[in-house]
């Protein structure tokens, strides 16, 4: 693939003609989430990668997380944007939330992140399973968050809505927990690598704990949606969780349309898959993180052909004459 070049001239003694890399003259900014979740981290640690390897800005935005970020990519008003695997399948397909505006075939895949556990926070201690949060006043996440997309999924499979909660407020991450601690909210729910740092407060904090999923609605949502998978959060990783807490899971992805520039992309993804090690040490989520694992798990768009390109580069996937 043919590089273009864009030049400029600085005059100091002499002139110095210095040149860049067309595709580094856009600077990359990556939609993540609210500031106390882990897409943000996520974000700046994919930015400092990329601006150590390429010299090129970069920058993470803090939005209101997988919906917002979705719409925006769709729309032009985003390039790049970390989205929970399901809310990547449905902006693809034209399913859930999208289904007014059908299918995006345009969106592509770069590579998928940590595991996210749907995760239940509760303070009463007689909250044990998820029919307790009935009548409660809960938290189920400000409109454009994938947490409350996941909600609505996991409350479609046991025939409730919404309705079912005294109160359902649309706090962002970042005010659960202080709001939580005050003794104005019973639990809240939250889609999240782990550990978090909003949970960890809340168990410190107010003596909250965390509620299971029943299996059987696990079994349903999978027999559904494929890109859900049950997942355990460790006893331990929280106070006042010292059991396992069975519940379901998707993945974090980083998306972008097909008509991003291929060989910025194919430098984003080169600045992350080598240096690996230090992007698994930028956050606990990501510890697990491993090559093949990003390519395969959780990509429910097309690959990006930039992305593609280093994949086969490095031997990730068959070559194009293969």
């Amino acid at each position: 693939m043919r590089t273009r070049w864009a030049c400029r001239h600085s005059i100091a003694v002499v002139i110095t003609l210095w040149c860049a890399p067309a595709w580094a003259e856009t600077p990359v900014v990556i939609g993540t989430g609210g500031t106390s979740g882990v897409y943000l981290t996520v974000g700046q640690a994919i930015c400092e990668l990329y601006r150590q390897g390429t010299g090129a800005t970069c920058q993470a935005l803090p939005t209101g997380g997988s919906l917002y970020n979705a719409n925006s990519i769709r729309n032009g008003d985003l390039d790049f944007g970390i989205v929970q695997s399901d809310i990547q399948y449905a902006v693809s397909q034209g399913t859930a939330e999208f289904y007014d505006s059908g299918p995006s075939p345009d969106l592509r895949a770069l590579f998928s992140l940590h595991a996210e556990a749907f995760t239940i926070v509760a303070k009463p201690p007689d909250v044990q399973v998820f029919d307790d949060l009935s009548g409660r006043r809960v938290n189920v996440g400000n409109p454009g968050s994938g947490h409350r997309a996941t909600l609505n999924a996991l409350l479609a499979v046991k025939g409730e809505t919404e309705g079912m909660f005294a109160l359902a407020s649309e706090l962002k991450p970042e005010d659960m927990t202080r709001v939580m601690c005050s003794g104005k909210l019973d639990a809240f729910f939250y889609v999240v690598g782990h550990p978090s740092q909003a949970i960890t407060e809340a168990t410190r904090r107010c003596g909250a704990h965390l509620v299971g999923v029943a299996s059987e609605d696990i079994d349903t949502l999978i027999d559904r949606a494929p890109y859900y998978s049950v997942t355990v959060i460790p006893g331990g990783t929280y106070p006042h969780t010292p059991d396992d807490v069975m519940t379901f899971g998707v993945r974090a992805t980083l998306m972008a349309r097909a008509d991003v520039d291929e060989e910025r992309v194919y430098q984003l993804v080169k600045a992350v898959f080598g240096h690996l090690d230090a992007f698994r040490q930028s956050h606990p989520s990501l510890a697990a993180l491993t090559p093949e694992g990003m390519v395969r798990e959780g990509l429910t768009a097309p690959l990006h052909d930039g992305a593609r390109r280093y994949y086969q580069e490095i031997g990730l996937l068959p070559g194009s004459s293969d």
